[in-house]
């Protein structure tokens, strides 16, 4: 047996033997299985990480629009709704004065009552659809303009002059604020 000195440290294991233990050896670190990550890899990830971040503000900015398009469409049919009880409630007193028109007896009313009682409603209408920008087409005497007028037969013209004019109207068109909602029929002169 060998005798230890009080100072002296017993170690059993040489000190090339205490390199192999702690992985290393004495050129250098020991290779690892692990690839090193490379700039290239770095760059992967990072580009990958902007993909998945661009898709994701694309999405939610797919999901933004389609909520605003909701959302303006449903203040249109709002709109359009509110537009449409306006009329209606234009529309009522007309349709009242056309109901007591309607109401009077035969045998005690007169026939100046009954036309003074329809000539009234007519007004009326004609009040409601001014108030709301329809303008009356009534091309009496005026040239066949086909985009406003529709012919609905053609009469011999007594001159030249006539040609291609207006000679009866048989229903007047209407228009809405420069849009034509329907066109006035009519028989044109013809040469």
């Amino acid at each position: 047996m060998t005798e230890q000195r009080p100072n002296e440290e017993v170690n059993p294991v040489e000190p090339e033997d205490r390199l192999e233990e702690e992985g290393d050896t004495p050129d250098g670190p020991e290779p690892t299985d692990e690839p090193e990550h490379t700039d290239e890899e770095d760059t992967l990830e990072r580009l990958r990480a902007e993909r998945d971040n661009s898709k994701d503000q694309h999405l939610r900015l797919a999901a933004d629009f389609d909520n605003y398009r909701k959302r303006t469409e449903d203040r249109l049919r709002q709109r359009w709704n509110s537009a449409r009880a306006d009329l209606v409630s234009r529309l009522l007193d007309p349709l009242d004065d056309l109901l007591r028109v309607t109401a009077l007896e035969p045998e005690t009313a007169s026939v100046e009552a009954i036309v003074e009682g329809v000539d009234l409603v007519e007004r009326k209408f004609f009040r409601v659809l001014e108030d709301i920008g329809v303008e009356i087409v009534d091309p009496a005497g005026e040239t066949f303009d086909p985009n406003t007028m529709e012919a609905m037969m053609q009469v011999p013209a007594e001159s030249e002059d006539d040609d291609e004019t207006v000679a009866q109207v048989f229903q007047r068109g209407y228009a809405l604020k420069g849009l034509l909602v329907r066109p006035a029929r009519v028989s044109v002169y013809k040469a």
